[in-house]
């Protein structure tokens, strides 16, 4: 757990609300703002996804990490389909693709931050933390530094905080990261990543299938930084 300094010593706090998936990059995120003061307001979201392995993911770094306020949000973005993580009738590719891969969920990004940011303005909250990375990833088109530079624009556009001089900040600290370089930070930030799942599939048990992107960018990212990987493995 990170752990406040004295009390003395602390300034008020400034709220922040925290997009937690329960994978290593939003765990990372999280620990990366309340290493910066932030007093963090955790929401997650259960939209369909083909496992939900990670919702417990992140019921435990939440435990982990010591927060107080974390909900979960059920969607219904497997009304839509459109993605192998919301439709069953597409297989989640086992080996690398061209192009935006199938397991992009269409819009996803966009509706988590304009929940994220209908909470932060009730919490009168002046920033949101977001784990996107344009390095070690996907190629998800709502990952990029312009979509979240013109998400940010609407949001100071769209709300009475934003109209009214107080306004919100999108946070993505991990934009610029290699994938061990993340790993390398939140090793330093006390995160535990055995409570942590990136795969696209996991099995109910928690165990990762190895195969899909999001599990050979995580393993590729121990590897490069020199990490021993505590994933849980189907084939172990």
């Amino acid at each position: 757990m990170i752990k406040p300094g004295p009390k003395s010593a602390r300034k008020p706090a400034r709220k922040a609300v925290v997009l937690l998936s329960g994978g290593l990059d939003s765990a990372t995120a999280l620990a990366m703002a309340i290493k910066q003061g932030f007093d963090c307001y955790v929401l997650s979201f259960d939209y369909g996804q083909r496992s939900l392995t990670e919702l417990n993911a992140a019921r435990c770094v939440v435990e982990q990490l010591g927060i107080t306020e974390h909900r979960i949000i059920r969607l219904h973005l497997e009304d839509f389909g459109g993605s192998a993580l919301t439709d069953h009738s597409i297989d989640v590719p086992d080996h690398e693709t061209g192009g935006i891969p199938v397991t992009y969920v269409p819009a996803r990004n966009t509706v988590f931050l304009s929940l994220a940011l209908g909470w932060a303005e009730v919490l009168e909250a002046t920033a949101i933390f977001i784990g996107v990375n344009a390095v070690d990833y996907s190629g998800y088109p709502d990952c990029r530094p312009e979509f979240i530079d013109a998400f940010e624009k609407m949001a100071n556009l769209a709300t009475k905080s934003g109209v009214s001089g107080q306004g919100v900040k999108i946070h993505t600290p991990l934009m610029n990261m290699t994938k061990a370089d993340i790993i390398r930070e939140g090793q330093s930030l006390g995160v535990n990543y055995a409570d942590t799942i990136s795969c696209y599939q996991a099995d109910d048990e928690g165990r990762a299938c190895g195969v899909c992107d999001s599990c050979r960018l995580r393993a590729s990212g121990f590897e490069d930084a020199g990490v021993q990987d505590p994933t849980r493995y189907i084939s172990a």
